[in-house]
Parts: C-alpha cells; sequence; structure tokens
C-alpha cells in the first residue's frame, strides 16, 4: 500500500526505492535528483536537463519536490506536464543520490547523511538581487546556499562569468574555490534563436510594419506591475492598433503567489483588448527576440533585453534590490525611464527612434550585458562536463554533438480576443490630390485609460456632425465604432458609428438592417455594411446613404464610415479620398445616394447605379 502520509505525492519505488532494480529497464550506474521548490527555479533546470543528458542510459533521474516556498504552486504540474518522475521530500532525505542538481538556493540542502556534490545553476543573470530570505525577516543576496551547505563542502554554484566568483567570494568568503564558470545556457539559447525572429513574431500575430512592445515585469511590490498594474491597458488605449502590439512576460512568482484567476481579473481590460500573455514557463525568449522594445525593471529578462541589445526604457527599478556595483546596477544608471504620468505614445516613439538613428545605446548595453554574461555557444558544453565529472562518470562514447536550440515558437497564454469595439481617430489632410485621411484605432476595451486629452477629443466630437460648411474644429476627430456583434452592450449602445459584422446578400438587406440599427440605437449617427458584390453602404441618420467600393466585410464597413464620418467632420466633400490604416494605405471614391435615387449634395452627387465593383485589393503595402 502506499504511504501517503507525508503528502499527496506517494514515494517511488523506481527508478529509485526500496528495491528498484526489480523493476527498471536500464542498467543505470548513477542517480541524479533535481530539486524542484519553484516554477522559476524547475524551468532553468528543465531546460538545461535535456540537452545535458542527451542519449545517456546510465543515468538515473528523478525530481524531489520541496513544498516549502510560498511560490510552491504550480511546480508539481510542471513536473508532471514533462513526464518526469517525482518523489516527495521525505523521501529524498532518505536518499543516497551521486548528485543533487537545483537552480533554488533556498531549499534544504544540506541534508544530513548526504555526501553527494550539490550543483547550483543560477535562476537568473547572475548575483544582482537582494531578496526575502524565507529562513528570517531580512534579505538576503539572491543565488547563495546556507553557510552550512557551503562549510559541507559538497555545494558548487554555477557562475556566467568570472567577475561573479570575486563578488561572491566578497559577500561571501565561503564560496571562494566553489564556483564552476559554466556561461549562461539561457542566453545561449537567446542568440540561436535571433535568426527566427520573423517566425517569432508571425506567431504571434505580429506582421508587416507593426511595432512589437515588450513589458517585463518581476515580482514584488516594486517591480513594472507592482508600480504600475495599468500599463498595460494605457499603451492599448494609446497606440494604435494597427501600428502597435503590446505583449506582456511576467515573473513566474506572480502567477504562483496570486494565481492566474487573479491576473487575468487585473488584466481583464488589456486582454480584451488584445494583450499578448506570454506563460512565464515558456515562450517568453521567443517573445523578447520578437519585440520592437522592451519596458522592464529590475529583472533579468530586462538584463537578457540589454544584452541582445534591445531598446529599452525601464517602467520601474528598485535601486534598494539591485545589488550595487553589479551590472544590473549599472543598467539602472544607463536606461532612460518610462515616465508614467506624461503620455506614453511620444515616449515610445521617441524610443524606438533613438534606436534607428544610431546604434550608440545599442552597443552600450550590449557590451554592459559582456559583464554579466560570457561570450555565447558553449554553456552547456561546459555544464555537461561539470555534471559528468561530479558524477565520476565519462562522457558516453558515443555523445551526440549538443545541438544548438532556438527558442520554441510563442504562445499567448489566453485566445486572441475578436475586437469588436474601437475608438477610431482620423486626421485629414489635404493634398494636390484631394482630401486624406490617416486612421488610426484602439480598443475600446481599454478606453477609459486613454489620456485627459484624448478624452476631451472625443467628447467634443461625437456630439453629432457639424452643419454644411467648413468646420469650425481640428482636423482630427474621434469616435466610437462597433460591430453589431458586440457584446458589450453599453459600448454598442454609446457608438456613433454601428458596423454590420456580416456581409448582407442584397442591398435590399443592407438597406433593411440600416433601418433596424437606426431604430434601436437612437444614439447611432452612421451605419455601415458591406453589400455582397456591390462594395461598402454608410447610412446616415435622417440623410443619404454613401457607397464606396471598398472590400465586402467587416473590415470595409468600417474604413468606409471612418472615412465618410472624417469628411462630415471636416466640412469637405464626400469624393475621392485617399487613407491609410497602419502600414497600408488606400484609395476610394465615395458616391451619394438616396434609397430610392441619387441626392444632390454639392460636388458629391453622382448617380446612383445601385451597383459598385469592389477593388481588388484596395490596401496596399506603404511605400
Amino acid at each position: 500500500m502506499l504511504d501517503t502520509s507525508h503528502g499527496l505525492i506517494p514515494p517511488l519505488r523506481v527508478p529509485v526505492g526500496a528495491d528498484p532494480e526489480r523493476w527498471r529497464t536500464f542498467p543505470t550506474e548513477r542517480t541524479v535528483v533535481v530539486i524542484a521548490r519553484t516554477v522559476t527555479s524547475t524551468v532553468r533546470v528543465l531546460d538545461v536537463l535535456g540537452p545535458v543528458f542527451r542519449d545517456e542510459s546510465r543515468v538515473d533521474l528523478v525530481f524531489a519536490f520541496d513544498p516549502s516556498s510560498a511560490f510552491n504552486d504550480g511546480v508539481h504540474d510542471l513536473i508532471r506536464s514533462v513526464g518526469a518522475r517525482v518523489l516527495p521530500w521525505h523521501q529524498y532525505r532518505g536518499l543516497s543520490p551521486d548528485l543533487v542538481i537545483t537552480a533554488t538556493e533556498n531549499a534544504d540542502l544540506a541534508v544530513e547523511g548526504h555526501t553527494a556534490p550539490v550543483l547550483v545553476l543560477p535562476h537568473g543573470v547572475g548575483f544582482h538581487k537582494v531578496v526575502p530570505d524565507s529562513r528570517s525577516d531580512q534579505d538576503r543576496l539572491a543565488g547563495v546556499v546556507p553557510d552550512a551547505l557551503l562549510r559541507s563542502g559538497r555545494a558548487w554554484l554555477a557562475v556566467s562569468h568570472p567577475d561573479q566568483a570575486e563578488q561572491l567570494a566578497a559577500a561571501h568568503p565561503l564560496t571562494r574555490d566553489r564556483t564552476l564558470l559554466i556561461g549562461d545556457p539561457c542566453h545561449d539559447t537567446l542568440v540561436n534563436g535571433v535568426g527566427l525572429r520573423a517566425a517569432y513574431r508571425e506567431a504571434l500575430g505580429v506582421t508587416g510594419n507593426r511595432r512589437l512592445i515588450v513589458l517585463s515585469s518581476t515580482w514584488r511590490d516594486r517591480s513594472l506591475l507592482g508600480r504600475n498594474p495599468a500599463l498595460p491597458a494605457r499603451l492599448l488605449a494609446e497606440l494604435p492598433m494597427d501600428d502597435y502590439a503590446v505583449a506582456l512576460v511576467t515573473h513566474p512568482n506572480i502567477v504562483s503567489a496570486h494565481g492566474v484567476y487573479q491576473l487575468r481579473s487585473l488584466l481583464a481590460s488589456p486582454l480584451s483588448a488584445g494583450l499578448l500573455r506570454i506563460p512565464p514557463t515558456d515562450g517568453w525568449q521567443a517573445a523578447l527576440i520578437a519585440g520592437d522594445l522592451l519596458i522592464g525593471d529590475h529583472g533579468s529578462v530586462t538584463f537578457y533585453g540589454a544584452a541582445l541589445g534591445k531598446p529599452l526604457l525601464l517602467g520601474a527599478f528598485s535601486e534598494d534590490e539591485a545589488v550595487p556595483g553589479t551590472p544590473m546596477a549599472e543598467l539602472g544608471k544607463q536606461v532612460p525611464r518610462l515616465e508614467p504620468g506624461a503620455p506614453l505614445r511620444p515616449q515610445i516613439e521617441r524610443a524606438l527612434a533613438d534606436s534607428v538613428r544610431g546604434p550608440a545605446d545599442s552597443e552600450s548595453l550590449s557590451r554592459l550585458g559582456a559583464k554579466a554574461l560570457i561570450a555565447p555557444g558553449h554553456a552547456l558544453r561546459r555544464l555537461r562536463t561539470a555534471v559528468y565529472d561530479l558524477l565520476r562518470l565519462d562522457l558516453p562514447e558515443r555523445s551526440s554533438p549538443l545541438p544548438r536550440f532556438a527558442p520554441e515558437a510563442p504562445c499567448p497564454a489566453d485566445p486572441c480576443p475578436d475586437i469588436t469595439a474601437v475608438h477610431i481617430t482620423t486626421e485629414v489632410r489635404d493634398t494636390p490630390v484631394g482630401p486624406q485621411v490617416a486612421i488610426g484605432r484602439t480598443p475600446a476595451a481599454v478606453g477609459h485609460f486613454a489620456e485627459a486629452g484624448d478624452l476631451e477629443i472625443a467628447n467634443a466630437t461625437e456630439e453629432g456632425f457639424p452643419s454644411a460648411g467648413p468646420s469650425l474644429s481640428s482636423d482630427t476627430f474621434r469616435h466610437l465604432s462597433c460591430s453589431d456583434l458586440e457584446q458589450d452592450r453599453s459600448l454598442a449602445e454609446s457608438a456613433s458609428v454601428l458596423v454590420r459584422d456580416a456581409v448582407a446578400g442584397s442591398i435590399a438587406a443592407a438597406d433593411r438592417w440600416i433601418a433596424d440599427v437606426f431604430s434601436r440605437y437612437p444614439g447611432c449617427l452612421l451605419a455601415s455594411t458591406s453589400v455582397a458584390d456591390a462594395g461598402c453602404r454608410v447610412a446616415l441618420r435622417d440623410g443619404p446613404t454613401v457607397v464606396a467600393p471598398l472590400s465586402a466585410d467587416r473590415h470595409g464597413a468600417m474604413v468606409a464610415a471612418a472615412l465618410v464620418y472624417a469628411l462630415l467632420r471636416s466640412g469637405r466633400p464626400l469624393e475621392a479620398v485617399t487613407f491609410t490604416l497602419g502600414d497600408r494605405a488606400g484609395a476610394t471614391v465615395l458616391r451619394v445616394v438616396h434609397r430610392d435615387g441619387p441626392e444632390d449634395l454639392g460636388s458629391a452627387a453622382q448617380p446612383d447605379t445601385h451597383r459598385t465593383t469592389p477593388v481588388a485589393g484596395e490596401f496596399a503595402d506603404r511605400p
């Protein structure tokens, strides 16, 4: 009968236990126990164990789950998800392994009776951070094992740069001569993936010239999310969705401490607006490579971005947690800060423009990375050699060459939403060939996070159309446009423009839908729908209908309505117009008609044929 008195994880009988030789298939010579205490440390070990023990049949590998961490949630599920064998903590204490490997320094590794060496891998970049000590009410240097294990002579600390050995020896003399120069396998993986940037962007749905803004938050109250939990929503409210995408990478401790449910609740509006939440256990490396700008804090992901030469802003930084004199502390002094109280879009655009104008900052950050990370490409080889030396085992006679794996393609943790309500900003300019309208869209789900200036524009321009004649206001306008399938009825009832999601089968069907919309939504000023083989129809309340040869889908109907809205608001005629939306450009001719025939509306009046021919590929890449 299984003994589960010590917890929900039953003890193992194979490959370790009282009589494992009766059950095992492989005639193993060594046993390695991996200590799993937090998701963060477990992920770091899982990333390297596969390559290190590639094609090896002489080593039994089991995991021991230490449940004592405040961030133990998700650890057991993670180990099980990779198909590893897990033994409870009380059974580990009775084993006699040949090597213990872990990326957590906070477990009780100085077990009485154990003589096996303990290899401690870092779970971040170097030893740059002060964290709470779980054994006391004090803080401690992250990555350093307790003195008892150091005195035993069993501990070996892997470092990614020679300077770290000196730093540790100065802070903790017992670490002297107990370090192994390995490098950083995670950094090597990042470098291996740089050539797959386009594939990573495509996997995230970031195509064309859209810019990907990656947010990275470590844990605790001085992190990026701890200081500014509304930042993802504000970015999505201020950055046009056709020009920008926003991704969020969170430290695993955030989910372990607060749970996915609370995190999703906190991010409800930005997730509805298209925020790409990257799982904390995988995908962040590819997302970092795919990004055009990183907004980070004093966490390791920020430093990895700096080492890659990514354009970088600091959304938060805790000088109290960054160890003075370390490369991370230097990063905090060099990198410009995001001003949370100021409009975000100008700061983002300025940072991106600065990165294009010259690589000076990028080179400076790369040099800073070189102070914590030795030249990439050899960390796994060094680690495998160290592991086999500690096991007193020769490398396999036919050991396969170590692969140079790149990160797997990222997959957002949440389904991509269908954004059916948007705030549309239109800017009308006169050109030699007629008016040009620049269309920008932001999700309405985060509209309440927009800057006050944007809200003033919205309030000033959604009160109705001006009387005939030149507009007395600016040539920039904003309105709320909703699909008729929008589930938030308050948005649909507040929208200036309603757009039919489906394509109408005929002009008669389109006109019936338009009449129904105006009867059900008294605040609606324009109703727009596409018609099969007949472009788009935009109807004005108590006014004429405008037809445009645009694509027969919701997108075409939205663009047609935005053009009509902008031209009417600016007092310009409804006729030939060019427009831009994101990195696409197009042109169309607007024609004003009655339900039963043409209406004279100045120069916009043209005969109504009740049939228009869509222009194939009306969107083209901008030169």
